[in-house]
């Protein structure tokens, strides 16, 4: 282990914290609001990250282990930090409950234990939104992005914190990489600002949301959400958005190089398209009699679906009063999640496919165990090794869901609001069904149970590995 190179990394980290802090400070002072919480939740940023930004490392390399821990280590301590100020304000009094909330921001859930967010201070409803466009992408990749990091291997912390199955640079090198990915994600955030200001959204209003849509966190300054403003105009543009930012941004820079063509041959895209389109006219259909008829059952099926499978988790109305099969539609949903090399949270598309592949060919192979074929996804064959990931994570997603439904169940709530609270959280989705629904939150919960609900969504948000690769003796020795 590298020990000198992990400090160096997170005393950028803990800078770049204190920077972005300066966002919210401005607000507050915009608003005739006290700077204090933020410029105190600076300070110890500032000592403790330019102390270890001094620490210099004899050797830059950073390889996989390193990235590992970098990403986990960094997620945890800007998560601890950004909680002060929540704290300090008197917004959220209690610590656990401000880091819940910080955690949620961070990592795009967006399960909230605020009853009524509209109470907020205005420089920390700015902050408690903005954390979701600083999580949405990766702080990390931010700071590759804007930094001259050094070490060749700095796509070791790109493939933790992206994402996704896989992670290739889009060109040779990362920093470039990092440098594509966040202009991409910062043009489409002040694109859908612009079309939300012509909907009539305040300046305010309409950045926070394309903070909360871009990272795909659902945090929104209305308690109501979306459903607040009773716009189809407006809930259209944020729907699209949604779709947009649940895609593989890759895609993007291929129609920046003119290849837009070529966007359509991604498989992975396809089957996130038809499984919207599926998904939106069975609710549709399903929810027609009791919303007044089948296009308003197409408007409101159109936003829940985009909402739900880009674990953006915005809401325009009480989905949990739907029927049966429109809930739980909604539910296979949170599990596919969007696709890889997005904002988005779930198992990502293309491991469903990989996963649902993989099954076919066990399938053939009892049928025909002569015959050798190979699985392919985007026209390439798939490595056994990447097969062999897919299982892993799928298989390890499924036992912390069940794990942790189990310790939930210790707080007495019923199994549809434990299940649905578990996969919403470490889908990175926010809202789930019964008490944790689009109406609720998840204030009753008791404080072990909530540290349960912020491990699972750190867990989901950095793809469970890099988080538990830090309880094991075995990655910190020094070789």
């Amino acid at each position: 282990m590298n020990y000198r190179v992990v400090l160096n990394i997170l005393g950028k980290v803990l800078l770049t914290e204190a920077l972005l802090l300066l966002f919210p400070l401005a607000a507050a002072l915009w608003y005739g609001e006290s700077a204090l919480p933020f410029l105190w939740t600076m300070l110890p940023l500032l000592l403790l990250g330019g102390a270890l930004n001094f620490v210099k490392p004899r050797r830059t390399d950073l390889f996989a282990r390193e990235g590992f821990v970098v990403v986990g280590l960094a997620w945890l301590l800007m998560s601890a930090f950004g909680a002060v100020p929540f704290v300090l304000s008197g917004d959220i009094p209690r610590y656990i409950d401000a880091l819940f909330e910080t955690v949620s921001g961070f990592t795009t859930t967006g399960s909230s234990i605020l009853a009524d967010v509209e109470t907020m201070s205005r420089g920390c409803m700015f902050w408690r939104l903005f954390t979701h466009w600083v999580g949405g992408m990766g702080v990390l990749v931010f700071i590759a992005a804007i930094l001259p990091i050094s070490g060749e291997h700095y796509i070791h912390v790109m493939r933790a914190e992206v994402p996704g199955p896989t992670v290739s640079k889009l060109v040779p090198r990362a920093r470039k990489t990092a440098r594509i990915l966040y202009l991409i994600y910062l043009v489409l955030t002040l694109i859908e600002t612009v079309f939300l200001l012509c909907g009539g959204m305040s300046f305010y209003d309409a950045i926070l949301h394309a903070f909360a849509t871009a990272g795909t966190g659902g945090f929104s300054t209305r308690a109501l959400s979306v459903g607040a403003y009773g716009s189809v105009y407006l809930e259209t543009v944020i729907a699209t958005f949604m779709l947009l930012f649940g895609c593989n941004f890759n895609l993007f820079y291929l129609i920046l190089l003119g290849q837009g063509l070529a966007v359509f041959k991604s498989e992975e895209l396809r089957v996130f398209l038809a499984v919207i389109a599926a998904s939106v006219l069975a609710i549709a259909l399903n929810i027609r009699g009791s919303v007044g008829g089948f296009l308003q059952g197409l408007r409101y099926a159109y936003f829940q679906v985009t909402t739900i499978i880009s674990t953006t988790g915005f809401s325009t109305c009480d989905f949990d009063k739907w029927p049966e099969l429109s809930r739980w539609i909604l539910v296979l949903l949170m599990f596919v999640g969007g696709c890889a090399g997005s904002t988005a949270g779930g198992l990502k598309v293309s491991r469903i496919i990989i996963l649902f592949k993989s099954y076919l060919y066990e399938l053939k192979q009892l049928i025909l165990p002569t015959r050798i074929k190979r699985i392919w996804f985007e026209g390439k064959a798939v490595s056994d090794q990447t097969v062999r990931s897919v299982l892993v994570y799928f298989q390890t997603y499924m036992a912390i869901i069940a794990l942790s439904v189990l310790l939930l169940t210790l707080d007495g709530r019923d199994l549809v609001t434990n299940l649905t609270a578990s996969i919403a959280c470490i889908s990175n989705i926010g809202p789930g069904l019964n008490l944790v629904g689009p109406m609720g939150n998840f204030a009753f919960y008791s404080v072990p149970a909530k540290l349960v609900l912020i491990f699972e969504m750190l867990l989901g948000r950095l793809e469970i590995f890099p988080v538990l690769f830090l309880f094991s003796p075995s990655v910190w020795k020094k070789r």
